[in-house]
């Protein structure tokens, strides 16, 4: 009578812990649950783009904020605090934008949250400025000299920034850098805090953050065409989003936005 050696049996419950492990992400993945929102970007969405990404935005910051409360540097005539806050300002935004997601918003984030790949068109229009900028200095430094512009677009530029990032955490996973088409589950209507008195205060925050970086590098040739640029991209998002917006929450959302505007210009 012969006999055979039987296998142990793969314990059941822990075969499940192991399969459901190694499903799992990353705790420190940036990868949104939802495959609508996965990075088609030139940016690897991996933990080490986002530290470096980081460190470099850091690093920006850093130097653009000493040179503004320094006031500048003399031996460097284009090393002055308006470029300082600049610098600052833009690097703040984009780690901001990357942070509060991650913060509030975790399912939809990834190394795209930082919005850097943002398009060609906006690239163009910050070199576009500090070109404007630095070549009005060279030859007309006196047209960089008025303070009090510059302090006005320091409060706008803060003001826009603090607007945004509330309203990004306020409405935490209602919230979406991308466009929404269906209605996920859990996304309510969001009608207090901030958005009490704005209705798109995102939009309006990085509406009045852009004008005011113009504003602290006094460039008016770059103030109109940001504003220009900006009003029509933010007339049309708008318009197709509210269009989604009133077929997941019908008369609810046309109650809303009768009664609440958006505060950008002739954007009601």
């Amino acid at each position: 009578m012969s006999s055979t050696t039987a296998e142990p049996e793969v314990d059941g419950f822990e075969q499940r812990l192991r399969q459901r492990a190694a499903a799992k992400s990353h705790p420190l993945d940036t990868v949104p649950t939802d495959p609508a929102l996965a990075p088609r970007g030139r940016i690897p969405n991996t933990p080490l783009s986002v530290s470096l990404i980081s460190f470099i935005l850091g690093s920006l910051f850093s130097s653009g904020f000493l040179l503004f409360i320094t006031n500048g540097y003399e031996r460097h005539w284009w090393s002055t605090s308006q470029v300082g806050f600049y610098i600052a300002a833009w690097s703040a935004f984009h780690w901001g934008e990357f942070a509060v997601t991650a913060g509030w918003n975790r399912d939809k984030c990834s190394v795209e949250s930082f919005l850097l790949d943002n398009g060609t068109l906006y690239h163009v229009a910050h070199t576009t400025a500090l070109f404007e900028y630095l070549l009005t200095l060279y030859f007309k430094p006196q047209w960089k000299h008025y303070p009090h512009v510059t302090a006005v677009g320091v409060v706008m530029t803060l003001v826009g920034q603090a607007l945004r990032s509330v309203a990004m955490i306020h409405a935490a996973s209602n919230f979406s850098h991308v466009l929404a088409y269906r209605k996920a589950e859990g996304h309510v209507l969001v009608t207090d805090g901030i958005y009490r008195w704005f209705r798109h205060p995102s939009y309006a925050g990085f509406f009045y953050w852009a004008l005011g970086t113009q504003l602290v590098l006094q460039n008016p040739v770059s103030f109109v065409l940001f504003a220009a640029i900006l009003w029509r991209f933010f007339s049309r998002r708008i318009k197709a989003e509210e269009i989604y917006l009133i077929r997941f929450f019908g008369d609810d959302y046309r109650k809303y936005r009768n009664s609440v505007g958006t505060k950008i210009p002739f954007i009601p």
